[in-house]
């Protein structure tokens, strides 16, 4: 298996980690999208403590209006952090 295809098992088994502790299990609800965010993510965009800095990701995510991130706001969240992150490394 590619280095590419074991990053996308990666972002899948992640998303689905964090996915469903409350609710539906194939969307992210406030406190999940934070936990994700603050474990996986943290050395990326830092950590998550206040709720505000939640309400403005999940506000930007959630294209549907239904207060969740599903799988599709997930992939472009993740895609929109790795074109900022490879911006950032192109100029170092």
């Amino acid at each position: 298996m590619s280095e590419l295809e074991k990053a996308m098992i990666a972002i899948i088994d992640s998303f689905h980690q964090y996915s469903g502790k409350e609710g539906d299990k194939h969307k992210l609800k406030k406190s999940e999208l934070k936990e994700l965010i603050n474990n996986e993510l943290s050395h990326f965009l830092g950590e998550i403590k206040d709720q505000e800095t939640v309400d403005k990701v999940m506000e930007a995510l959630d294209c549907d209006g239904d207060a969740e991130c599903d799988f599709q706001e997930f992939v472009a969240f993740i895609a929109m952090v790795t074109a900022a992150c490879h911006e950032f490394f192109e100029h170092e």
